[in-house]
């Protein structure tokens, strides 16, 4: 059989450059080179493409010492200096902004190229909080409490209505952005408003959304019309919240239990409620949907993120791991799944005629 070409693209604009690069290296050691043939393609911090010289070098490549600038092309190929290179599909391994908010894939799409994940659509729609909470809410789908400010209404806040609408403790968190950067857990006056300074040096849109207590369960979902959910796994944090520095920095900020200790009826209906939340905000390739199991039973919907943490280690291969999908088998579907939506897309009409 010949060889697939497979760009992974990773990096980006994003302030979770850092965690991409390790999950690329996870996604690179777990593809099989007999049956692709791999080409790294990094986005740098000040968003230059380039293309490494070999496919096993992620390290010298993001210092920018083994690449060579990309432009783009139509119909599946970028060009170089050593010439063009045609690529049958793209593993995106980016997360944050510019990279897992539809703006890449948008680029992906205009080139005619099949990617794994989320269409730009729904990558759009599970980035920005706010739409998200409300698209499901609309819905009968809960999530927590939750006021929206933006830039310019940040003077005219009122910490007291606030308070009053959703109790204390609450989270302040920039609406478009992943990995808990720049969320902070308010439990006073004074915190309120550092929390919302330092929320906005992330976004212009910050959300500011009542504590829930309860479990923090993640589900991994797989698939395109037919999508596969995995077992439930819980996250014990051992701080206040889930912070970057406990996923990424601490190595004891957190525990993952895989799989959560949940009797069938409520590991049923956390299932159910995923795969809601997956096709409400039509979701296609995969997602992680995060949500808070309470004591009385009622799960509310935290989050989707349609292009999870990608190392060996992170919850979203795990989870399908511990469901009966091997890491590399999951990388196999996830190409699969890209060219079979992009052979489906191709049979829409672009004309009248």
């Amino acid at each position: 059989m010949e060889k697939l070409n497979i760009g992974i693209i990773y990096g980006g604009q994003s302030t979770e450059h850092e965690v991409s690069l390790r999950s690329a290296e996870s996604v690179l050691d777990a593809l099989d080179k007999s049956r692709y043939t791999v080409s790294l393609i990094y986005i740098s911090k000040a968003g230059e493409w380039l293309l490494a010289d070999q496919s096993d070098k992620i390290e010298v490549l993001k210092n920018g010492e083994n690449g060579v600038s990309l432009s783009i092309l139509p119909s599946r190929q970028f060009i170089s200096e050593k010439g063009e290179h045609t690529l049958d599909a793209v593993l995106p391994i980016l997360h944050g902004t510019a990279g897992e908010d539809g703006v890449v894939q948008g680029v992906l799409q205009m080139m005619n190229l099949p990617y794994a994940g989320c269409n730009v659509r729904s990558s759009a729609l599970c980035m920005d909080k706010d739409m998200t909470k409300r698209l499901l809410k609309m819905e009968g789908i809960h999530v927590a409490d939750w006021v929206l400010c933006r830039h310019h209404e940040k003077d005219a806040v009122d910490y007291v209505a606030v308070k009053e609408a959703l109790g204390l403790p609450m989270f302040i968190k920039p609406v478009n952005q992943g990995s808990s950067v720049g969320v902070s857990k308010v439990t006073d006056e004074q915190t309120f408003q550092k929390a919302l300074d330092l929320a906005f040096e992330f976004d212009t849109k910050v959300m500011i959304e009542s504590a829930v207590e309860g479990r923090e369960i993640e589900v991994s979902v797989l698939g395109n019309t037919d999508p596969f959910v995995s077992v439930p796994g819980e996250i014990v944090a051992n701080t206040d919240f889930y912070s970057y520095e406990s996923k990424y920095i601490d190595e004891n900020g957190a525990a993952l239990e895989i799989p959560a200790r949940l009797d069938d009826a409520t590991r049923e209906r956390i299932q159910k409620t995923a795969m809601d939340a997956y096709r409400i905000l039509d979701c296609e390739g995969m997602s992680r949907v995060d949500v808070f199991l309470q004591e009385d039973g009622e799960i509310i919907v935290n989050e989707i993120n349609t292009l999870p943490g990608f190392t060996s280690i992170s919850m979203y291969p795990k989870l399908l791991e511990a469901s009966g999908i091997s890491y590399a088998e999951l990388l196999d579907r996830l190409i699969i799944l890209s060219l079979e939506r992009h052979a489906q897309n191709s049979l829409l009409k672009t004309d009248l005629s």
